[in-house]
C-alpha cells in the first residue's frame, strides 16, 4: 500500500532514501527494501514504488523535505538533472547526511569557469551545492535487473569516507550483492563515465556485425584511452582496470542490456541520434559526455583516437563504417 508523504515524515526510523522514479532509482529502491528492510523513496512525478512491488516496506513521498529523517541518500538521477536536484535538496540536509549518486554521467560544467579545462564530477557538484561532505559513487557492472532481482552481481563504492562505504553494505549487500570500496573517487566516477562512451561503441560494434577479436581490441584500447584520461586529472591508474572500468565494460560486452548498447546498435542500422533516442526513450549519459572527454582529451594532448571517433559519430560528423574504417586504418605502435 503506498503511504501518504505524512506518513513518511513520521518514519524516522528509514536510514535510507532513494531519489529518483525512473527505472534506475526504482530498481535501487527495490533493493534497498529488500536488504535493509525500508526504504523512504522520492519522486517528484509520483513514480516511487508500492509495498505491493517489492519485499520490505516502502515509504513514498514527494516532499523532499521528508528526506531530512533519512542519513543515507541514493541520487538515482540523470546528470543533467542533479544541479536542480542538488539545490532543493540542500535546504533539508546538514553534515549528518551521506548522498552517493549511481550515474554514469559527469557534471553540466566543464571547469572552464576556473581557468583550467577539466572535467567537474557528480561528487564535486554536490560538494558544492549541498552541505553533504561524505559523498560518494556507486559503479560498476550495476544494471536495474540485477538490483530489483536476486540474481548474483556486484559493485564499487567510490569514496574516501569508510562509514559512506560501509552505510552502502548495510543498505545494499547481501548474499547476492557484493559491494568492494576505493577512495579514488575521482577514478570511479572518470571510468564509469568513460565506460557509458565506449559501451556505444560496442553497441556499434555488434551492429555492424565485428568478431570478438576486433571487440576486444576495441575495448582494450578504448581502457587504455580512459585511463590516461583518468590519470591526466588526478586518478588511479588501477581503479580503470577495477569494477569501475574494466569489469563495467566486460558486463556490457556480455549484453547487459543497458541503454548505451541500444543506442549503439541503431546508429549501426543506419539511424540518426535524435531518432535512436526518441525509440529508447531514455536518457543516455554518453551522448553528452563523448564530445566533453574527447574535447578535455584533445586539449590535453592525449591520444585518445577511439574516445574522438565515438564523438564523432554521436556529433553526425562520421557514420558507423567511416568510425571503424578510421580505427582500422591508424599506424599501430607499441602497446
Amino acid at each position: 500500500m503506498k503511504r501518504a508523504p505524512h506518513e513518511a515524515r513520521a518514519s524516522r526510523d528509514v536510514g535510507v532514501a532513494v531519489v529518483g522514479g525512473g527505472e534506475f532509482g526504482r530498481s535501487l529502491a527495490t533493493a534497498v527494501a529488500r536488504s535493509a528492510g525500508a526504504v523512504l523513496h522520492y519522486s517528484r512525478s509520483g513514480n516511487a514504488l508500492v509495498d505491493a512491488e517489492v519485499e520490505g516496506t516502502v515509504y513514498a513521498t514527494s516532499d523532499l523535505a521528508d528526506l531530512r529523517d533519512a542519513e543515507l541518500l541514493f541520487l538515482a538521477v540523470p546528470s543533467p538533472y542533479v544541479d536542480d536536484v542538488a539545490r532543493s535538496l540542500d535546504q533539508h540536509l546538514d553534515g549528518r547526511h551521506m548522498l552517493v549518486h549511481v550515474s554514469r554521467g559527469l557534471a553540466t560544467g566543464d571547469g572552464a569557469g576556473t581557468g583550467a579545462l577539466t572535467l567537474v564530477t557528480l561528487s564535486e557538484t554536490l560538494r558544492t551545492l549541498t552541505a553533504c561532505r561524505r559523498v560518494g559513487a556507486l559503479a560498476g557492472p550495476l544494471v536495474p535487473e540485477s538490483l530489483a532481482t536476486t540474481k548474483p552481481g556486484g559493485a564499487i563504492i567510490g569514496t574516501p569516507f569508510p562509514e559512506v562505504a560501509d552505510a552502502v553494505r548495510a543498505a545494499l549487500g547481501g548474499p547476492s550483492m557484493r559491494l568492494y570500496d576505493t577512495d579514488d573517487l575521482l577514478g570511479v566516477e572518470i571510468a564509469s563515465a568513460c565506460v557509458g562512451v565506449l559501451a556505444i561503441a560496442v553497441g556499434v560494434a555488434r551492429g555492424l556485425g565485428v568478431g570478438p577479436g576486433a571487440l576486444a581490441l576495441l575495448c582494450t584500447r578504448g581502457m587504455a584511452e580512459a585511463t590516461r584520461v583518468g590519470l591526466e586529472v588526478g586518478a588511479e591508474a588501477s581503479t580503470f582496470a577495477g569494477l569501475a572500468g574494466f569489469g563495467d565494460l566486460v558486463a556490457c560486452v556480455a549484453g547487459d542490456d543497458r541503454v548505451e548498447l541500444g543506442l549503439g546498435q541503431r546508429l549501426a542500422q543506419g539511424h540518426g541520434v535524435a531518432g535512436a533516442l526518441s525509440e529508447l526513450g531514455g536518457h543516455v549519459e554518453g551522448v553528452l559526455l563523448a564530445p566533453r572527454i574527447a574535447h578535455f582529451a584533445e586539449e590535453a594532448g592525449l591520444d585518445t583516437p577511439i574516445l574522438a571517433a565515438i564523438a564523432a559519430l554521436v556529433g553526425g560528423a562520421l557514420g558507423p563504417q567511416e568510425a571503424l574504417a578510421s580505427l582500422m586504418a591508424r599506424i599501430v605502435h607499441k602497446e
